[in-house]
């Protein structure tokens, strides 16, 4: 629109401005007084529309974003002021106004007719040469635009088969870290024989490793919340495959336990992370099974960690145990690199934020995470005292960690306690040991069809709810699983001595399998569930007790059975386990209250 020339106020149809007044469109738009247009006599006027400017605003999910707004008036200066272009900006409500203002000379006029009286000049008789002055206001919103993914990008909308397939693949990767951690057991005497130490030390290589994989997730939980799942899986794995060359090519004792611990503390992304893939891609009403087969996976790793150790010792080189591992881990990095996509919400929106900003230029894009602290040493500080925050000021995250914790370090616990049963009192070999662990494998997976008769009385208590299932839900599993492993600790303790026939304390074990599947079930549904925004970090502080009770069983366990009998040293187990087979019932009926008062938990 093209401006209009005004040479009084009179001629707009407006009256003179007040001696107080200011720039058009804010009466309160204070000039310093070396501005040179802060005096009232030279400005003041109403808007008309303008031409809206290219440098426009956008919405996240809007193609057509809103202009901005314009307006620009002719008004009268008395000479003196230099051919120029000035802008002022002020704050108003969050948004900028900007004045862009030209001075062009135009032919002398009467001060009279100008229409700013006495005030207009240095004399009200001269003749005053005019000046022609462009106003023009711009007004661009300021407002930042948060930027969220549409339904259809959200990670919960990938096809069936692709969310699966993820799941598996990581599930894997667990499956391969755990496996990893017990195959050193059968490695113990090669490796003592090897580096002349005694069989304590080559314990460590169980217990360091497990000991690793407590720590790690203090790290890489709060991590992968920072810059996702995907890169903290990819890193994972790629240093822990270099650092099983370390392993397998060790020269000496220090750097065989070395490397086994940086093995185990980089592994652990996927005993804390994991399960927060699982939370990711499916919703609380569809995340029971998948949860269910996520949490197999890190139980029966040990399993059959034990069994393929047994027959690569008894017939190779204790070398080549890490040798096959080190190729396993290999072929798990390629497969994450090709199959399992970003999943975690907050990420995929910074990515999102940071493609618009790149395609339109415009800097109002933000995402929650472009607002957080990015300073990585700080991130790292929070993230090993987040988890333990949650497990010292919730009750119910204390407790269940304590539960599953004593369930960890009597399944490892069993990685020198089957030996001294079976080969010292049955002469199995090396590898027929290995074998004796089937049970609970078998255990594990006889549990697993079972899932979906639990997931109907989470529907059920969903129905009863308002079509949201309390997370206390989820440890109908864990009430049978705190009732199987104690039987089954009991069962084994009386049929370990050397007269009854080697079969019965395997069968013995099953029932132990099947409550571990279900007491771990529930206990990580229920922490992904309850405590859904910091479900990363509640999976790695029960990680890290859990695993660090894993460790410290290892090193008893032999002078424990050797003190007290296999006997009564799984007599003492299993009276442990009863102390704390209440524990689900009670917070499945108290659950609720605990969790409105807590400051974590989802309400």
């Amino acid at each position: 629109m093209a401006p209009r020339t005004i040479t009084s106020f009179e001629d707009r149809g407006v009256p003179s401005p007040p001696p107080h007044a200011y720039y058009p469109g804010h009466p309160s738009f204070p000039l310093s007084s070396a501005h040179p247009y802060s005096s009232s006599a030279y400005a003041s006027a109403s808007y008309f529309s303008g031409s809206p400017r290219n440098d426009r605003r956008a919405s996240s999910t809007s193609s057509s974003p809103p202009a901005s707004f314009l307006s620009s008036e002719w008004i009268d200066r008395p000479i003196g002021t230099e051919d120029r272009v000035e802008r002022a900006q002020l704050n108003r409500n969050s948004a900028r106004l900007e004045y862009d203002i030209s001075v062009e000379r135009i032919d002398q006029l009467p001060l009279e007719k100008s229409g700013h009286g006495a005030k207009g000049g240095k004399g009200s008789k001269e003749g005053k040469e005019q000046l022609r002055v462009a106003v023009q206001e711009v007004v661009e919103l300021e407002t930042e635009y948060e930027v969220d993914l549409l339904p259809e990008e959200h990670p919960q909308q990938l096809p069936l088969w692709r969310k699966w397939l993820a799941v598996v693949v990581v599930s894997c990767c667990s499956f391969c870290v755990t496996g990893s951690s017990s195959m050193a057991a059968f490695t113990e005497t090669a490796v003592s024989e090897d580096f002349h130490i005694s069989h304590e030390v080559a314990v460590l290589s169980v217990s360091l490793f497990t000991e690793g994989m407590a720590l790690g997730p203090l790290l890489t939980g709060p991590l992968s919340e920072m810059y996702g799942r995907n890169i903290t899986y990819r890193a994972s794995f790629t240093l822990m495959f270099a650092f099983s060359f370390g392993v397998a090519f060790a020269p000496d004792t220090a750097v065989y336990l070395i490397f086994r611990f940086l093995s185990g503390f980089v592994g652990a992304t996927f005993l804390s992370v994991a399960g927060g893939t699982v939370s990711d891609l499916f919703k609380n009403e569809e995340v029971a099974n998948p949860m269910a087969f996520y949490t197999c996976s890190p139980f029966i790793g040990p399993i059959f960690g034990p069994l393929v150790s047994g027959f690569i010792n008894q017939n190779l080189n204790w070398r080549w145990t890490y040798y096959i591992l080190t190729i396993w881990i290999f072929v798990q990095t390629i497969l994450l690199y090709i199959c399992v996509p970003e999943t975690y919400a907050p990420i995929l929106r910074k990515w999102k934020a940071a493609r618009m900003r790149k395609s339109t230029g415009e800097e109002a894009y933000w995402a929650p995470l472009d607002k957080q602290d990015k300073d990585v040493m700080k991130a790292m500080l929070v993230s090993f005292y987040k988890p333990f925050e949650l497990i010292f000021y919730e009750r119910m995250a204390l407790l269940l960690n304590l539960w599953t914790s004593l369930v960890l370090g009597i399944l490892y616990l069993t990685f020198q306690a089957f030996p001294i049963i079976f080969t010292e009192k049955h002469g199995f070999s090396i590898q027929q040991s290995g074998l004796t662990f089937l049970g609970i494998g078998i255990g594990i997976v006889c549990a697993m069809p079972t899932q979906g008769y639990f997931n109907k009385l989470v529907v059920r208590d969903a129905k009863r709810n308002g079509g949201i299932a309390p997370p206390e839900s989820r440890l109908y599993m864990g009430e049978i699983g705190a009732i199987l492993v104690p039987i089954s600790l009991f069962w084994l303790s009386f049929t370990t001595y050397a007269s009854v026939p080697w079969v019965v304390p395997i069968v013995a074990s099953i029932p132990f399998g099947i409550g571990l599947y279900y007491v771990f079930t529930a206990v990580f549904t229920y922490l992904v569930t309850a405590y859904r925004p910091l479900a990363a970090s509640a999976m790695a502080g029960n990680t890290a007790m859990r695993c660090t009770f894993a460790a410290v069983f290892s090193l008893f366990a032999g002078y424990m059975y050797d003190g007290m009998g296999t006997v009564g040293a799984t007599a003492l187990l299993a009276s442990i386990m009863s102390v704390m087979a209440p524990l689900p019932f009670i917070f499945r009926r108290i659950g609720p209250r605990l969790r409105e008062k807590s400051k974590f938990a989802a309400h």
